[in-house]
């Protein structure tokens, strides 16, 4: 079983960066892939980015293509998603998950945490 617990979000003006992360416990974090999600009012929970658990590979949606990076620390448990060039657009609750390395079904979820960008 693993916990997710995702901080960093918060209020901010168009054109700032913000980086989130998502801290893992209770498993062994290099078996799982991440994924960052977000949901914003009236809408669907959408896939942002993701990133291979080795860090080798990684995907971004095109809203957010050159403008979201990610990355991973293993030996932290941690993944970051680093968010620049921020836009009104952006304002979601942000999750992360994690899925097994031979699944394709996200398994583990954190809380959420809110970002809003002001323009």
């Amino acid at each position: 079983q693993v916990q997710l617990v995702e901080s960093g979000g918060g209020f901010v003006q168009a054109g700032d960066s913000l980086r989130l992360s998502c801290a893992a416990s209770g498993g062994t974090f290099s078996n799982y892939h991440i994924g960052w999600f977000r949901q914003a009012p009236g809408k669907d929970r959408d896939l942002v980015a993701r990133i291979h658990w080795s860090s080798a590979s990684t995907y971004y949606a095109d809203s957010v293509k050159g403008r979201f990076t990610l990355s991973r620390d293993n030996a932290k448990n941690t993944v970051y998603l680093q968010m620049k060039d921020l836009k009104p657009e952006d304002t979601a609750v942000y999750y992360c998950a994690a899925r097994f390395t031979y699944s394709a079904n996200y398994v583990y979820w954190g809380q959420g945490t809110q970002v809003t960008v002001s323009s």
